[in-house]
């Protein structure tokens, strides 16, 4: 058999999140702002599984310290363009991997030329302060483009997703079968209705598929009980008897995958709240020319569920591994993906309706979308973002900051320290010096007075902004956290940034892709304690 380069090249990906997903991310433009180490581990990790191109932004030459901590820099590159330099080194890890530089100060660009970022898939933004961040947010925010801020401070590391709203449908769960025993469609009850199980020899009997045999023996349950499923305790239990007895021999491992499965027949399939509020969503309920193909989707299965579904969402059609023979199982296999075929269908139907009552064509949604929406009805996400306005003006966590503040586990401080830096940076254009720190017994050491008193105006930009969010109760510990952060001097350590590259490049893979679930917002790693911690701020 004939496999092309590109198959054997990215075999592994291809087996988490299939050619669509390489597709996306093959023609995915990723721009990152600041060619720092830790930027550049970010995109060494998206080089590699073969984004389609990047671009660094970035007006800095490369200094000592730069080579000193970034694996793509050397001692021959000081004083050279750092967006040329990261590039060339970064664009020989993938020839298929376009790599573009941008010599020029983000923060110009940022406020001469926002539009500039629109034309990238996400932006990734490192060492980029509150004030820019703040108007680039915006600028992205307003155009649905993902961006990603990223710090890495000593042994700090932090990452904040910001996007509108980011939709998920092969969110990838641990499986997708739905067997509907409990509410059999018509195929399926039929053929278990005509299998005779007294009829068959020991042989045939021990290979009969698991799902037959618990679909024949809750049909015998409910005729025995109005219609009504095993609810109590003692019911299930008196339902798994009578699976129990239909045994021939103590050995048939067919009728024990029955009874370890049997719960499936006593829980009623029913549609779970978080689907049923993408389902009542207003994105849902008003279809416009604007409204993605995700909505007009999950519109066409409400109306499918409403209808033909008769309360239930399109089969997935997914039959696990069971004991069975092999005519056995190809039958059932047929059955259920027939069944999904024909919901598939109903659901192509009422898109198309959709698609033309808002004036677009019918191939402006493939069949093949359709489809595996369908297929994971039952677990798609929709994640709404909070946009960097509303965490750093408008609405601000100030009560969940205040609870876990008090905690010295916690790593919220460090988002609060982050934030001070920044304050100290726009007055100083500069970090605090590394000096002031505690020893072992937490006595403080001789330390110079400038690091002394940049401690105690960094400690005022601390007590400044708790107070903004009315928290006056300041935890124990916080001077320890400024002298650690004193201590860092804004500076990055090499193995911090290779993990917060492996972080920040897997949720730029899943916002890509759009497979799996990305964190909702902000993830801090505490590299001392190797602790990280999400938080929706």
């Amino acid at each position: 058999m004939n496999i092309d380069k590109k198959t054997q090249k990215y075999d592994r990906q291809l087996r988490l999140w299939q050619a669509s997903g390489q597709l996306a991310l093959e023609t995915s433009k990723v721009c990152l702002i600041n060619g720092t180490a830790t930027g550049c581990e970010i995109l060494k990790d998206l080089i590699l599984p073969g984004i389609g191109s990047f671009t660094v932004v970035d007006g800095k030459r490369v200094d000592g310290s730069d080579a000193g901590i970034n694996f793509f820099l050397d001692a021959d590159k000081i004083g050279s363009s750092r967006a040329q330099a990261v590039t060339e080194f970064l664009q020989e890890l993938n020839e298929d991997v376009k790599g573009y530089h941008f010599v020029e100060d983000p923060v110009v660009l940022i406020e001469n030329q926002p539009e500039y970022f629109l034309q990238f898939t996400i932006v990734i933004a490192t060492e980029l302060h509150e004030k820019f961040l703040l108007k680039l947010s915006e600028v992205l925010w307003n155009a649905k483009v993902p961006l990603i801020v990223v710090r890495s401070i000593g042994f700090i590391g932090y990452f904040r997703i910001m996007v509108p709203e980011h939709t998920v449908v092969e969110t990838h769960p641990e499986n997708v079968v739905d067997l509907r025993i409990d509410t059999p469609f018509p195929a399926i009850e039929k053929y278990a209705k005509n299998l005779d199980f007294d009829s068959l020899d020991n042989t045939d009997h021990a290979h009969i598929p698991y799902v037959i045999i618990l679909l024949k023996y809750l049909d015998q349950w409910k005729r025995e009980h109005d219609g009504n499923l095993p609810k109590t305790y003692s019911e299930k239990k008196e339902y798994q008897s009578i699976i129990e007895r239909g045994k021939r021999t103590i050995d048939e491992e067919n009728f024990s995958e029955a009874l370890t499965n049997a719960w499936k027949a006593c829980t009623p399939n029913k549609i779970t709240q978080d689907i049923q509020e993408i389902l009542n969503d207003p994105a849902c309920e008003n279809i416009t020319t604007k409204s993605s193909s995700f909505w007009i989707i999950a519109r066409a299965i409400r109306d499918f569920v409403t209808n033909e579904g008769q309360g239930l969402l399109p089969l997935a059609g997914s039959v696990p591994d069971m004991k069975s023979d092999t005519t056995g199982y190809i039958t059932l296999q047929t059955i259920y993906r027939q069944k999904a075929k024909e919901d598939a269908a109903a659901v192509r139907a009422r898109v198309n309706d959709i698609l033309i009552s808002i004036g677009r064509t019918t191939d402006f949604i493939q069949d093949e979308e359709i489809n595996s929406f369908c297929k994971h009805a039952a677990y798609i996400k929709v994640i709404r973002y909070r946009s960097l306005q509303e965490e750093y003006i408008s609405d601000p966590k100030k009560s969940e900051i205040n609870r876990r503040i008090q905690d010295p586990q916690e790593n919220i401080i460090y988002y609060v320290l982050i934030r001070a830096i920044d304050r100290f940076y726009e007055s100083h254009q500069r970090y605090p010096d590394a000096a002031t720190f505690f020893n072992g017994d937490n006595s403080e050491e001789t330390a110079s007075e400038k690091s002394t008193t940049e401690f105690k105006e960094l400690k005022i930009n601390v007590q400044s902004m708790l107070e903004e969010w009315k928290i006056t109760n300041l935890p124990e510990h916080l001077d320890d956290f400024i002298h650690e952060m004193c201590r860092a001097g804004g500076s990055e350590l090499p193995n911090i940034s290779a993990l917060m590259g492996g972080l920040v490049s897997q949720e730029v893979i899943k916002l890509i892709t759009r497979q799996y679930i990305p964190i909702n917002n902000t993830i801090i790693f505490d590299g001392v304690k190797s602790i990280s911690s999400t938080y929706v701020l």
